[in-house]
């Protein structure tokens, strides 16, 4: 069969608002242009992100059901704590309420001021993370994916040559941790291959420096080298993302991507001395070590769906979904990054907006015109989310896990390539008010005439 079909039912639905093109203009203008604060009541379909917003399964909803809300020792982390080690293979697993808690913990105990953390690409919560500790985030993407229109099968690695040459700049010493992120977010969330994880493995191994996956996505990428990767054809998704966390010394995770879950993540590695230390701190602003901020319910249900993610019928379709956006657009002129991701399609808004420079942000343009034309939320990935760090101006449409449906995304569609038959029209924003870290989540903006 050529079509792909949802691999599940649905059982429970959730209504939709409609509202008018009056109502979109004056919720746009009380939000300052910034669609993160439009209530979610507002949105028609929302693409913002795909952290925390996916659908739980069954299986996912009965196990909340015998979640052990022991503060200590709770039976709900023991489940948690060996779906982990079965699927990492690492031996200290601290649950943490989210991805971006388990980076502050990592960094705080490893980064000092003089210090610089190399990834393929850091995206916003990581980067904020280490520069708060004084520390450098270095981003070594591959130079090919500068072009969002080349077609690389796996154009979200890291440059290795590069990442020697940071070594010798910058020396050992001063590098506490090398980070990979698995699939590249910030990069149009292209995956990374096998042997560059373990190419980045070599090198931080001779080196003696700790290399961690940022692996929010790893069931995604496990799933892009079992299509593009020779040799990986016949190995089921666990086996590849079991040897994806071989290569590395820890990982942070949130559990609200590739495991279905609402909230949740978790901070591994191998290190036992680094391990007492990051429960030290998470004991002070997180919770006991085996609660970590969570409620027991929570632990049982990302248990669930480390497992359920890995599945290769959930895997197929979720990858040609995704990719069933992304070529409907671009096959009608909308360019993207290519080939399209995993979680989310990229648009490059630079390319699709020329007329609008790179400081009135042309990503930003497009997002208020998805939502004002059909109350559709997105969110820019360009300059107003990474500053002079954006390599590119890009629009990102991700799609929440077993969500919506194919008629959703067919309006998505219809929405972009109405928009893109009157590009011309869109105008520039300039910000008015900003607060010193991650200023895309509140900033305001007004239109540019």
């Amino acid at each position: 069969m050529k079509t792909i079909i949802e691999p599940f039912r649905i059982k429970s639905v959730e209504p939709l608002r409609h509202t008018t093109l009056d109502q979109r203009n004056a919720i746009l203008a009380d939000a300052g242009f910034n669609l993160f604060l439009i209530d979610a009541a507002d949105i028609l379909i929302d693409l913002l992100t795909d952290s925390g917003t996916s659908a739980m399964s069954t299986a996912q909803w009965a196990a909340m059901m015998r979640g052990d809300e022991s503060y200590a020792g709770s039976e709900s982390y023991f489940r948690l704590k060996r779906a982990v080690e079965d699927l990492t293979g690492f031996r200290n697993v601290i649950p943490t309420h989210q991805g971006r808690a388990a980076e502050r913990i990592l960094f705080t105990c490893l980064c000092k001021p003089g210090h610089v953390v190399p990834n393929n690409t850091h995206f916003d919560t990581t980067r904020a993370n280490i520069e708060f500790t004084g520390a450098q985030a270095l981003d070594l993407p591959l130079a090919e994916s500068a072009d969002t229109q080349v077609f690389l099968p796996f154009k979200g690695g890291m440059d290795v040559d590069a990442l020697e040459q940071a070594i010798a700049r910058h020396g050992a010493a001063n590098i506490p941790l090398i980070m990979l992120t698995v699939t590249n977010n910030s990069g149009g969330g292209q995956p990374v291959s096998l042997a560059n994880i373990e190419a980045v493995s070599t090198i931080a191994r001779r080196h003696r420096i700790p290399f961690y996956l940022d692996a929010c996505r790893f069931a995604e990428n496990a799933w892009f080298i079992r299509q593009r990767e020779p040799g990986y054809q016949d190995w089921p998704p666990f086996e590849i993302a079991r040897k994806m966390f071989s290569l590395a010394d820890g990982c942070t995770f949130s559990a609200k991507k590739d495991a279905f879950a609402n909230i949740g993540g978790f901070l591994c590695t191998n290190d036992d001395s680094l391990a007492r230390q990051e429960k030290d701190l998470l004991i002070l602003t997180e919770g006991f070590p085996t609660y970590g901020g969570l409620a027991g319910r929570d632990l049982d249900a990302i248990a669930v769906g480390l497992h359920e993610v890995l599945e290769p019928d959930y895997l197929e379709y979720r990858i040609a979904s995704t990719g069933y956006l992304g070529r409907h657009i671009a096959d009608h002129g909308v360019p993207i990054v290519e080939p399209p991701g995993g979680h989310a399609i990229y648009i490059d808004a630079g390319r699709l907006l020329p007329h609008i420079p790179k400081h009135q942000f042309p990503a930003q343009s497009l997002a208020v015109e998805l939502y004002r034309h059909a109350g559709i939320r997105s969110v820019e990935i360009g300059s107003v989310m990474f500053g002079e760090h954006a390599r590119n101006e890009l629009l990102r449409l991700a799609i929440p896990r077993r969500v919506y449906t194919q008629s959703h995304i067919d309006y998505v569609v219809e929405a972009i390539l109405e928009i893109h038959a009157r590009r011309r029209e869109l105008r520039g924003y300039e910000i008015t008010s900003q607060p010193e870290f991650l200023r895309h989540f509140s900033c305001r903006f007004r239109p540019l005439s």
